[in-house]
């Protein structure tokens, strides 16, 4: 048994050489842990911000002009007056993600009872932007309008004081989800490219064949792999949420980095496996890139990590249980996000773990099968 430990300590040193020898790789895990999180949590907002805004005024009203005044930054830009000939052409071009349009005697009529109709053109192909902000607009136009109708009169209020308080982003800011997530999805991708470009790299510079004529066991290869690799990623990780997410950033870690740690160990050795299975399959990297692109983005897309679970299909949901990735994400969220302790999250380590069990066997049997077919 010490032998056997002794093996895969030093051979996860070589891996951990071959590793700091690969400048390409290095770079890739600094990337991928740094500029790559900051630029997708900075970059892709899932709020409205600065959204164009035109209208057109055939009433030329107090009304119309209160609520045009009423759209404001940081969530519109200022809105720009067209004319009515101009809606196709601006929404055409791109130029505006919402158009208002105030038909003639738009006031008189509110105030008269009548409830005119106005337009209000969106820009869809922004679909979270042009949902959000169509409600953040309609909102704006019906308080406008009745603060200009009766501004005394309390009377349409609820009957009751409702108080929202939204737990874990009291700002509800996307950077806050963005960044941390950005953190886990990388964790999965560079796990399985890492570990497969290992193996590759074996075959590619001929090494593999001195592994088989050491005293050495496929298990002890693999082993080596998993935790040199796995250290390497998990060191970035967590360099990455404190630095960038915490430092750069500015997003509170609400639970254990500790126990993030030791989840993603166990995480690990499934993901790291699957790599290696991937890898026996492909003999260069070109193949290997090309098998692992849809295995992850199928990973990243159905774990929960872009898409909330509830919204994929139910039959959808039940396949992705044997994903480690699913279980993975729900871990990490349930403890970066909320704070929760191992009484909440013990569950998922344990499905992890028993997952991770499985992938490690079935690469361990196909690792085999290969180095027995090089012999």
């Amino acid at each position: 048994m010490i032998q056997w430990l002794s093996n895969v300590y030093r051979l996860g040193l070589k891996e951990l050489r071959s590793l700091r020898a690969d400048p390409v790789l290095i770079l890739l895990i600094i990337y991928v842990f740094s500029f790559a999180v900051y630029a997708v949590a900075t970059g892709a907002k899932l709020e409205v911000v600065n959204a164009s805004v035109a209208y057109v005024d055939l009433d030329r009203s107090e009304l119309t002009g209160r609520i045009v005044n009423a759209i404001l930054p940081p969530d519109f830009e200022t809105p720009q007056e067209i004319s009515s000939s101009d809606i196709d052409r601006v929404m055409n071009n791109g130029k505006y993600v919402f158009v208002l349009s105030f038909p003639p005697r738009f006031e008189a009529d509110v105030l008269a009872g009548l409830q005119p109709s106005m337009q209000l053109n969106i820009d869809a192909t922004a679909m979270v932007q042009a949902g959000n902000g169509a409600v953040f607009i309609q909102e704006i136009i019906a308080a406008e309008i009745a603060k200009f109708v009766a501004p005394g009169d309390t009377s349409s209020s609820l009957p009751i004081d409702l108080i929202v308080t939204a737990l874990f982003n009291p700002n509800l800011q996307s950077t806050w989800f963005s960044s941390v997530m950005q953190v886990i999805n990388n964790v999965t991708i560079l796990s399985v490219l890492l570990t497969g470009a290992a193996l590759i790299r074996e075959r590619e510079h001929g090494t593999i064949e001195h592994l088989l004529v050491m005293p050495v066991t496929p298990s002890e290869i693999m082993l080596a792999k998993i935790w040199a690799n796995g250290l390497a990623i998990i060191v970035a990780a967590v360099l990455s949420l404190w630095l960038v997410v915490q430092g750069i950033l500015s997003v509170p870690i609400a639970g254990s980095i500790t126990l993030f740690v030791v989840g993603t160990v166990l995480y690990l050795v499934s993901v790291t496996g699957l790599g290696i299975l991937l890898a026996t399959f492909t003999t260069s990297m070109p193949q290997f890139g090309l098998l692992a692109l849809p295995v992850l983005v199928i990973m990243n897309l159905l774990s929960g990590s872009t898409t909330p679970m509830e919204s994929i299909p139910v039959w959808l949901q039940n396949v992705m249980q044997i994903a480690p990735s699913t279980h993975f994400v729900a871990f990490s969220q349930a403890i970066l996000y909320r704070g929760a302790g191992l009484e909440t999250v013990w569950l998922d380590m344990v499905v992890m773990a028993a997952l991770s069990a499985v992938f490690f066997v079935a690469a361990l049997l196909r690792f085999r099968q290969t180095m027995s077919a090089s012999n």
